[in-house]
């Protein structure tokens, strides 16, 4: 399934996208999609409504985040080899793992702003990873299982902020808009292979950023697992997974986001975002 939230921020409805690619209402089954729906018993419930029953959203709504009441919103740092060599860092032995404000979540064609000041804000696509049951110290065999399904992320960087305002990149990495998330939540069942997933990102039409999940350092079994031994993962929190190379940072000179530029980015099977890139307002 394809889980949506659409409609203008702060009021959007649950919804899926059917086989032709429209937008089907689900208030009347689920009152959203956020941890109360994300487990099996809530999946197994939104499965059983028959799409061409539902209600047919016309024109082009609005996508929201596609998981409402995320509690906690973890990242991935330095998991693709070749983004780790243009960042001119070694490939972790662990998994890196920061935080990103649950307040930067929006909708993946949201504008993206600018923070105050920025000189160097930039660019990532990601793949995310929603989890739909509770895990704690998970197993590496049974990780997968937890999971409720995945969406694209465009982990959006201050790298100023990040890497020369102090050690910790959270700061870098939480400003509000910095979280596009969507435009809908891919259930397990629809993906035959996570590790096996192409994605990109074009800045005004040039393409930055080619890769495949498949080089990633750590696999999408191994951090949920990883993850679940520092912390208890709850139905709704978001995984964010890493970037492949072609950041901003890594460009010789380095480049990074103005006002008017659009980034578009997908990743096979999870559809595509866009995002005006607008000045800071209060």
């Amino acid at each position: 399934m394809k889980l949506v939230r659409y409609g203008n921020p702060g009021k959007e409805k649950p919804g899926l996208i059917d086989d032709e690619g429209r937008v089907r209402d689900l208030s009347g089954v689920v009152p959203d999609i956020g941890p109360g729906q994300l487990g099996q018993v809530g999946l197994a419930r939104i499965r059983k409504a028959n799409p061409a029953k539902l209600p047919l959203v016309r024109g082009t709504p609005r996508f929201g985040s596609p998981v409402n009441g995320v509690g906690k919103f973890i990242a991935i740092g330095l998991n693709y080899a070749d983004h780790a060599a243009e960042s001119g860092v070694a490939i972790p032995k662990e998994p890196v793992v920061f935080m990103k404000a649950i307040s930067c979540i929006q909708g993946a064609n949201d504008p993206v702003m600018l923070p105050r000041g920025s000189v160097k804000t930039d660019w990532e696509v990601e793949l995310a990873v929603v989890i739909g049951t509770r895990a704690r110290y998970a197993p590496v065999n049974k990780a997968l299982a937890l999971v409720a399904g995945y969406a694209i992320c465009n982990d959006v960087s201050e790298r100023e902020y990040q890497l020369e305002r102090g050690p910790q990149w959270d700061k870098g990495k939480g400003c509000d808009t910095f979280g596009p998330i969507g435009p809908w939540l891919v259930t397990t069942d629809e993906i035959d292979n996570v590790q096996k997933l192409g994605m990109w990102l074009d800045v005004n039409g040039q393409r930055m950023q080619t890769g495949n999940t498949r080089t990633m350092i750590f696999n999408v079994a191994k951090l949920v697992s990883y993850v679940s031994h520092f912390m208890t993962l709850l139905p709704g929190d978001v995984i964010t997974t890493g970037t492949p190379p072609g950041v901003g940072l890594g460009m010789k000179p380095p480049t990074y986001l103005k006002k008017g530029d659009v980034m578009t980015l997908g990743i096979d099977g999870l559809g595509e975002q866009r995002q005006l890139v607008v000045p800071f307002k209060a």
